[in-house]
């Protein structure tokens, strides 16, 4: 099915956001790691991981799309201690959540675009595990702790799926993929 003009920019604008959020929690990373935030700096790799699968996912649906394009994608900035740059990793997943993800998957159903609506629905559902796990980790560290992580951060490689354990589920909830398929951080 060709791209619709809204699908398009929908898949474009998710695209852009995603892309920015892997660099900023990858930027973030380096300033937990500083502070001696090592699991909330774990925490950044792995999300940042995530935020790659979602935006690889959206760009794969633009396959057939051959122009050149503006970004036009909101994003927090303003970087600064781990607290801060928990606090805009928490703005950041809840506008994905509560504004962006909800209108975009609406706008790929109304098209009839099942792969974009696919796509979007992948990055809505890990997005609501990534605030929850920065507002707990956020906690911590406004104590002057880094967050109690057991295990490892596991990511789905292929939806982006978030779990935090030993092991990840036997199988994603989102996506279906086995277990092993799973990445470890």
């Amino acid at each position: 099915m060709p791209l619709r003009p809204m699908t398009r920019d929908a898949l474009l604008s998710a695209f852009s956001g995603e892309s920015m959020a892997h660099m900023r929690y990858l930027i973030f990373v380096n300033v937990a790691e500083r502070e001696g935030f090592q699991n909330v700096a774990r925490l950044f790799r792995a999300i940042a991981h995530a935020e790659f699968v979602h935006a690889r996912n959206h760009y794969d649906r633009l396959r057939e799309y051959k122009e050149d394009f503006k970004a036009v994608s909101g994003t927090p900035a303003g970087p600064g201690n781990t607290s801060k740059n928990l606090e805009l990793g928490i703005m950041g997943e809840e506008y994905e959540v509560n504004e962006m993800y909800p209108v975009y998957i609406e706008i790929a159903r109304f098209q009839g675009d099942g792969a974009a609506e696919k796509s979007f629905r992948w990055a809505y559902e890990a997005e609501k595990i990534h605030a929850q796990l920065y507002r707990e980790a956020k906690g911590y560290v406004d104590q002057g702790r880094d967050w109690p992580l057991r295990g490892k951060v596991w990511i789905c490689p292929t939806c982006g799926h978030t779990y935090v354990g030993e092991e990840p589920p036997e199988k994603c909830p989102i996506c279906g993929v086995p277990r092993e398929k799973y990445v470890g951080f």
